[in-house]
C-alpha cells in the first residue's frame, strides 16, 4: 500500500511538471518563525519637523507611572526630554491629558506630575477604550494629538493609532515613547509610519522638532 501511495505520489509530480504547475520550494512551506534571524529591518522612516496649532492640539502622557515607567530605564531616561516637551506645551496653552493604568494619579512621577485640573483617564493599552478620552478631546476642538508615554509597543502604539483611526493627526516623537527593549520601540515606530488607515495620520518627529 505504502509503495503504491508514493507511486501515484510520484506520478502526480510529474504530471504537473508536465503541465507547468510551479514546484514547492523549501522555503515557501517556511513561516516567520523560521525566517525570524534572516529577516532585516527595513529603512527608517524620516523624522519630520512638526508645528502645532496649540488650541487645536492635546499632549497625550500615556502611564508615566511609578508602576511602569519606574522598572524600565529607557522611560526612566526619556524623563529629562518629556519634561521640556510638557513644559513648551502648557506654556503654549496645550490641552494636557494623562493616562493610568488602574494607579491613582498621583502615582505618576514627580518630573511630569499632572497640575490640579488637568483630565486623566484609566484603561489598558488603547486609552480610548471604555473611557471618556474622545469626548475630552472633541469638546475641546482637539484636531491633533501628540502621543508620550510608555510602553511603545502598549499604551502609544494603542493609542496612537486609536485616534488615528478617529480622524486625529498623530504628532509621535521618538525620543517620547519607550519601552523596554530597543526593538518595542521599533516596531512602534514601523507601525505607525506603514499601518494603512494609520500612516497617513501619523507624523513621526522628535521632542526638539516640534514647534507651538
Amino acid at each position: 500500500m505504502k509503495q503504491f501511495s508514493n507511486s501515484k505520489r510520484l506520478a502526480a509530480t510529474l504530471l504537473g511538471v508536465a503541465i507547468g504547475l510551479p514546484l514547492a520550494s523549501p522555503t515557501s512551506a517556511q513561516t516567520i518563525i523560521d525566517e525570524w534571524n534572516d529577516v532585516k529591518a527595513p529603512a527608517a522612516p524620516a523624522l519630520q519637523p512638526v508645528k502645532v496649532e496649540p488650541k487645536e492640539t492635546a499632549l497625550l502622557m500615556l502611564d508615566f507611572v511609578k508602576q511602569l515607567c519606574g522598572p524600565r530605564p529607557r522611560c526612566v531616561a526619556s524623563l529629562p526630554k518629556v519634561q521640556g516637551l510638557l513644559t513648551k506645551a502648557r506654556e503654549a496653552g496645550v490641552l494636557v491629558v494623562y493616562s493610568l493604568a488602574g494607579q491613582p494619579i498621583t502615582d505618576t512621577l514627580p518630573e511630569v506630575a499632572a497640575r490640579p485640573g488637568e483630565a486623566s483617564v484609566t484603561s489598558g493599552p488603547d486609552k480610548f477604550m471604555n473611557t471618556d478620552l474622545d469626548k475630552i478631546l472633541k469638546e475641546k476642538g482637539i484636531k491633533t494629538v501628540i502621543v508620550a508615554g510608555t510602553a511603545a509597543e502598549g499604551a502609544v502604539l494603542n493609542t496612537a493609532a486609536a485616534a488615528a483611526l478617529r480622524g486625529y493627526k498623530v504628532i509621535m516623537p521618538v525620543d517620547a515613547a519607550s519601552s523596554t527593549q530597543p526593538y518595542s520601540e521599533q516596531y512602534t515606530a514601523w507601525h505607525l509610519a506603514n499601518s494603512p488607515r494609520v500612516g497617513p495620520q501619523v507624523t513621526l518627529t522628535k521632542i526638539d522638532q516640534i514647534g507651538f
